[in-house]
């Protein structure tokens, strides 16, 4: 996939408007009245972000004009649900939303390609990770695979979702004693601590539609990376019920995020 095209979908990415902080601020005040054309042009101020996204895209045989656009859509999300309230950039909250969007139209087209250079950093990471529990008995965080091995996380989380398959976290097992647990449980942190990083200001937007019972859980579930069953010894319930509060609050901000 080409990317080093000066023209995508008629846009000419050499001359692309950069935003000023204070004039950020001023367009986002308009977008939150209704004003359209502040919108617009808060949009065409960050198609920069959509372009940095899909260069990470490189191995894939994706034509790069129908990844911009759907990195667009991405980012039209983002600036429809980003929250001024949050102590975070625009484009610290915008990236995974961008990237997210372009995972699920290549999925969903089955044209995901892994280049050479993303095994290699996933391979690194879990050789490190391997390595780090063998040392200390216990899963590293992506900050501490990050040091180990001198690749940010962005790229870690990046390479190593890029080589998952596509699995279903709902897609329920079950343990001896017959109570159901789900992929989500039982899939390790090299999947699970390295997506909720990707998400985790998202979560944080979207957790504002829950009740206070409904947060804690998906708090220690997502940000502290605990199973149901550690939740449920903790919030004194069931697993089931653990289990069931969580896909209900999922279900609220998966809502709030389409």
């Amino acid at each position: 996939m080409a990317l080093n095209k000066v023209e995508i979908c008629g846009v000419n990415t050499s001359k692309l408007p950069l935003l000023k902080e204070e004039e950020k601020e001023e367009l986002f005040a308009r977008i939150k009245e209704g004003d359209e054309e502040a919108k617009e042009k808060y949009i065409k101020g960050n198609l920069r972000l959509v372009l940095s996204v899909i260069k990470r895209f490189a191995g894939s045989s994706e034509n790069p004009d129908d990844l911009f656009q759907i990195g667009c859509i991405g980012l039209i999300k983002a600036v429809n649900n980003f929250n001024t309230e949050l102590d975070v950039r625009f484009s610290t909250y915008a990236v995974p939303m961008i990237i997210g969007e372009i995972r699920r139209y290549m999925r969903d087209n089955n044209s995901i390609r892994v280049s050479r250079s993303l095994r290699d950093t996933a391979y690194k990471a879990i050789y490190a990770k391997e390595n780090y529990v063998k040392k200390n008995l216990r899963e590293p965080t992506v900050q501490e695979i990050s040091e180990e091995i001198g690749i940010s996380k962005e790229d870690i989380v990046f390479a190593l979702d890029a080589i998952q398959a596509p699995v279903s976290l709902n897609e329920p097992v079950y343990n001896d004693s017959g109570d159901a647990l789900y992929v989500m449980d039982q899939i390790s942190d090299k999947k699970n601590k390295e997506e909720r990083w990707i998400e985790d200001l998202s979560l944080q937007a979207a957790m504002e539609h829950l009740n206070e019972r409904e947060k804690y859980i998906i708090r220690l579930r997502f940000f502290e990376g605990k199973t149901q069953m550690e939740v449920a010894k903790e919030v004194k319930i069931s697993q089931a019920q653990v289990s069931r509060l969580e896909k209900n609050a999922l279900r609220l901000m998966r809502q709030y995020l389409d």
